[in-house]
């Protein structure tokens, strides 16, 4: 009954993080940008968490519980 209910939260969390990811604005330089192409080691300093926007945070957020809801899904199978 549990993994029933973890595995529809997990289903309800894909969509949301593909929602999540699908909603961002695209920013300039692309991949390309993060292997030294835009800024200055001053800019990739502190305060970078202050500086993403609030989807960029929920993001984070929802990969995270996907990590951690992955994790207890392989735990209550094995």
């Amino acid at each position: 009954m549990l993994k029933n209910v973890i595995s529809v939260l997990f289903l309800l969390l894909c969509v949301g993080l593909i929602l999540a990811i699908l909603s961002q604005h695209r920013k300039s330089g692309g991949f390309s940008g993060s292997f030294g192409g835009g800024g200055t080691q001053m800019d990739m300093s502190g305060g970078s968490w202050q500086r993403m926007t609030m989807m960029t945070k929920i993001t984070v957020v929802l990969t995270a519980v996907f990590m951690a809801l992955s994790l207890v899904l392989i735990k209550l199978k094995a």
